[in-house]
């Protein structure tokens, strides 16, 4: 009986040897397979490195105003008789907006008039009756005093009525109307807006370090976010005061409209040229990893026979601007940087680079 328990046990411990001696025969077998299978090359895309021209900007945010816009409002209390413009249309200066009713002023005005042709007549009355002798002086003075007296009346009748109707004070666009017809209305209530958007300004603060490097006619741009357009213009306005509070300076801006893509009361995003610079490289901000040691990118090298292989280059990365990154130091000029791809890589490892990707990028805007 033990006999037969001591061969099962010998039996068994062969079996599982052979087991576990297989097991690592075949990954002994598969790691040299895999070590000595050659690495495929990685295909990429590189940017070439060179030195050309770099507009540095100072940026800010800011809001969109028209050049010329307000609030109407009305001079006098009374009751809305007539609208006369459509919301979002075009407007001429001096077209009739709202009109009150003036039946009491109007009857006002006819009396004055009655009086000032009562006071005409009279005054012609007394010059004649002057020239033959009979009138004295004093009654023709009084005369005089009378008439001019009535033109007074009649021109302050006439501006009464003029506040009774609201009109442009200049060209523009007319908004909604915040009124109704047979509404009462007081002096100061706010009827519409009108504002003129063929040129606009935007107004937007800087901190006091940059006052040195702004002056008035330097080259502004205004985008809106998550539009593509660009608004061109220039400073028209510093504020010579800096806050005490903020340490900001107040800055305006003014920027051509067309076809209105800039709208009164947007947020905008503000870029101020700054004189050009030459000799700067700068590649598109995706071809920069950022890790734990620092900015690096990949640089493509001809190993000769061995083909291409990449190197990992840390770099010195500076200002931003229009999507370029501005490389201080770590590349050369002429450099090949993988554009693409940089998270497959490793340092040293071969590459092939796509048909057509060798290009310089762009010049900063």
């Amino acid at each position: 009986m033990i006999k037969r328990l001591v061969i099962a046990i010998v039996l068994l411990g062969l079996v599982a040897g052979g087991l576990v001696g297989f097991n690592l025969f075949r990954d002994r077998m598969i790691a040299e397979f895999l070590a000595n299978m050659p690495v495929q090359p990685l295909p990429v895309e590189v940017v070439e490195a060179s030195a050309g021209e770099w507009q540095p900007t100072l940026s800010a945010i800011g809001t969109v105003h028209a050049a010329q816009g307000v609030d109407l409002t009305v001079e006098a209390a009374g009751i809305v008789r007539e609208i006369g413009f459509e919301p979002n249309t075009e407007v001429t200066e001096g077209h009739l907006l709202l009109r009150l009713d003036s039946e009491v002023q109007r009857a006002d005005l006819a009396a004055v008039r009655a009086q000032l042709e009562l006071e005409r007549t009279g005054l012609a009355r007394q010059q004649e009756l002057q020239s033959r002798g009979v009138a004295s002086d004093v009654t023709l003075d009084q005369s005089r005093a009378g008439f001019a007296a009535a033109e007074a009346q009649l021109a302050r009748a006439e501006a009464v009525i003029a506040q009774r109707a609201l009109r442009a004070p200049f060209a523009g666009t007319i908004g909604l109307a915040r009124v109704d017809i047979g509404q009462y209305l007081s002096p100061g209530t706010i009827v519409t807006t009108l504002q003129n958007l063929e040129t606009m300004r935007v107004d937007f603060s800087m901190p006091e370090q940059a006052l040195p490097f702004l002056a008035i006619g330097q080259r502004l741009h205004v985008r809106i976010e998550g539009e593509a357009q660009r608004f061109d213009g220039e400073i028209t306005g510093i504020d010579p005061r800096v806050d005490p509070s903020s340490r900001m300076v107040a800055l305006r801006g003014t920027v051509e409209n067309p076809n209105f893509g800039l709208t009164p009361g947007q947020f905008a995003r503000v870029e101020i040229d700054l004189p050009l610079e030459t000799g700067v490289i700068a590649l598109p901000q995706t071809v920069v990893t950022s890790s734990l040691y620092g900015d690096f990118v990949y640089v493509v090298q001809d190993e000769g026979d061995d083909g291409l292989i990449v190197r990992q280059v840390f770099v010195t990365a500076g200002r931003r601007s229009g999507g370029l990154l501005e490389i201080s130091e770590g590349l050369s000029h002429g450099d090949r940087v993988v554009a693409t791809g940089q998270n497959r890589l490793s340092n040293r490892a071969p590459v092939t680079i796509a048909a057509g990707s060798e290009m310089a990028p762009e010049t900063a805007p």
